[in-house]
């Protein structure tokens, strides 16, 4: 119990911290929202920029101090505004909200995905070392690794998309067909045009968790508890999951935490190459459009959910290794 609300306390404060930060750092950048509006719509006259600045909050009396308070009551009750330049008058939370389940159903199941299997082949590449799969798989998926992202994407789209035809090459799911209807036509339209952007991130994301696990499994194979086990004449299966495995896979918790967070943003590259329209390409059009409220609001969702995850990977961890609890 210590240890979750010594974690807590942490959480707590660095919660803050990056709210703060949050709150400070767009004020620090020069100009403002309406300046920004001003130059996308340079026909608006001096009246029209000065109530734009009214309805953006910029025209206002109060203290630094006071903007901090006001701030921390719009993010209690998640009013994060309006967007300013990327879709005019359009509250952020509706944006948001549309853009988030896109890249949680890609983004997401692919992280997991490639955790999952990138754990299990580094496992089995460890326990087998020096055979085939050790030999093979690895060094293939590590060099697939360092791949950039687009070049992936745009070999895949080159391929599967214009050559052969087998895949759509952009979007979500065909807009041209009307309003979606929730119907197994829509479902495999949506998993038709998903399967490019996920094997991009699938092949460029999976080398990195091979590879952490057999070196992490190789280590931890060389310990006296695994020796004990094999002279027990325990079953192999047995100390590659129970002994050997289940140990090996604790410093990768933290990193599929850091993964499972940054979900939430997108892998911003792939989805700009195929015009998916998730969270990295709205936070990329807000940046671009310097729209601020947008901006803000992107950058919270991404620092709570990093902190959550971290958060959950640090009670799981506890819960599997009792070690870690111990604060010395």
């Amino acid at each position: 119990m210590r240890f979750v609300l010594r974690r807590l306390g942490f959480f707590v404060v660095t919660l803050w911290a990056a709210i703060s930060f949050n709150f400070v750092i767009p004020r620090l950048m020069p100009g403002d929202p309406a300046e920004a509006l001003e130059a996308q719509h340079p026909h608006l006259g001096a009246q029209a920029i000065h109530a734009l600045t009214i309805l953006l909050g910029g025209a206002t009396n109060q203290s630094f101090f006071g903007q901090y308070i006001q701030y921390w009551r719009h993010v209690v009750t998640l009013n994060f505004g309006i967007s300013i330049t990327t879709s005019f008058g359009t509250s952020v939370n509706t944006m948001v909200a549309h853009a988030l389940p896109w890249t949680l159903g890609l983004v997401g199941i692919t992280t997991v995905l490639a955790f999952v299997l990138g754990t299990l082949i580094g496992l089995l590449s460890a326990w087998m070392r020096g055979s085939w799969l050790d030999s093979a798989l690895p060094p293939i998926f590590v060099i697939t690794s360092a791949f950039p992202y687009f070049w992936v994407g745009l070999l895949l789209i080159y391929f599967f998309s214009i050559r052969l035809g087998f895949f759509p090459s952009s979007d979500a799911y065909n807009f041209l067909a009307g309003s979606p209807a929730l119907n197994w036509h829509y479902i495999g339209d949506v998993l038709r045009h998903a399967v490019l952007p996920a094997t991009t991130i699938l092949i460029t994301a999976i080398g990195g968790w091979i590879l952490t696990m057999r070196n992490n499994m190789i280590t931890v194979m060389a310990d006296d508890y695994v020796r004990m086990a094999r002279a027990k004449g325990l079953k192999p299966w047995r100390i590659m999951w129970k002994y050997a495995g289940k140990n090996a896979v604790l410093p990768n918790l933290t990193g599929f935490a850091m993964s499972v967070g940054f979900v939430v943003s997108g892998a911003i590259v792939v989805e700009y190459v195929f015009n998916y329209p998730g969270v990295g390409t709205l936070l990329l059009t807000a940046v671009n459009g310097l729209d601020y409220p947008l901006m803000q609001a992107l950058f919270l969702l991404i620092t709570l959910a990093v902190l959550l995850s971290v958060l959950g990977a640090d009670i799981v961890t506890a819960i599997i290794d009792p070690r870690t609890r111990d604060p010395g």
